[in-house]
């Protein structure tokens, strides 16, 4: 995948695209049922976890039954699977893919940012992205797999007949980027004169985020920031303000004051004391790969530079 670089531009490969690409990938379903009728795809509800098949597809995965899972795709029309590369692969490199979390401990399954689509009564498309996390004696292990399935009522039973994933990743990835995270609008030196004004009496530090609103990474960030686990500990002792970069033509006098090297790519970090003291400055690019990180290093991050 490539990450937020200096060079600027949108970027091309991230899970957002990916899962426009899934959304094409499922059409194939067109030649094997030749009922397949375009319909925009429409957010669904966290009812959408009580379709019965996507309840036996989370059931065997919580249970790590491969032959339960097997089960679920279907055999006339043999199901297509593809990998995150796109290429095609077999039924049974998946099931394995999907069952192998269940060794190391008690499993749990969540769904988030769910979307469904019903062109036809026995047709059904679901993309979601799922949380799965581990529990050992030793650690807590937490990844986040992008999907989507293309179920086919065949006779009294649904089944898969197409499915695509991304790669396992450590950190809740964007599936629906913020238009505007960075407001082109709004004024960078105010904002952070305002935060600099409320950290000073919170006694709260002030961190600044430069990026922009192309920047795939910087809405994985902001997704992070967002989490449970990350969302306490920045509301205890961080004002964010995000600045935007642009095409890397904005904001360059914040950059260089705040001595941030926006050719290391985006985003980019500065913390400052309420005072307006530099006391941090990312210069090599910490975070511009984002979507590599996890939610232990963010965690780390802050509690370093929390006042």
């Amino acid at each position: 995948m490539t990450s937020c670089s200096a060079r600027g531009g949108p970027v091309r490969r991230t899970v957002f695209h990916l899962f426009l690409s899934i959304i094409v990938f499922t059409t194939v379903v067109r030649s094997e049922t030749s009922r397949m009728q375009a319909r925009p795809a429409k957010s669904a509800s966290k009812n959408e976890e009580d379709f019965a098949p996507l309840k036996a597809w989370r059931a065997a995965i919580l249970s790590g039954n491969a032959a339960a899972l097997s089960a679920l795709y279907s055999a006339n029309p043999p199901a297509t699977v593809a990998t995150p590369e796109g290429k095609s692969t077999d039924v049974a490199s998946e099931v394995n893919f999907w069952t192998s979390f269940k060794p190391d401990g008690p499993l749990a399954v969540e769904f988030s940012e769910m979307q469904s689509q019903s062109p036809q009564g026995d047709l059904r498309q679901v993309i979601f992205q799922t949380a799965l996390t581990t529990r050992t004696h030793s650690a807590l292990r937490k990844v986040y797999v992008s999907a989507a399935l293309v179920w086919q009522k065949q006779g009294d039973a649904w089944r898969i007949v197409s499915s695509q994933r991304t790669t396992p990743a450590r950190l809740l990835q964007a599936l629906s980027p913020k238009k505007d995270l960075y407001p082109a609008e709004e004024n960078a030196h105010t904002r952070i004169k305002e935060a600099l004004a409320r950290s000073a009496s919170s006694h709260k530090r002030v961190l600044l985020v430069f990026g922009a609103n192309w920047c795939y990474d910087c809405h994985v960030l902001d997704a992070a920031f967002h989490t449970a686990e990350i969302a306490p500990l920045l509301a205890r002792g961080f004002e964010v303000v995000h600045v935007d970069v642009g095409e890397y033509n904005k904001n360059l006098d914040l950059a260089e004051r705040y001595e941030v090297p926006l050719k290391k790519g985006v985003p980019a970090i500065a913390v400052l004391a309420g005072d307006g003291k530099l006391l941090y400055a990312q210069k090599t690019g910490e975070f511009q790969a984002t979507r590599r990180l996890g939610l232990e290093d963010i965690i780390a991050f802050l509690q370093r530079w929390k006042p």
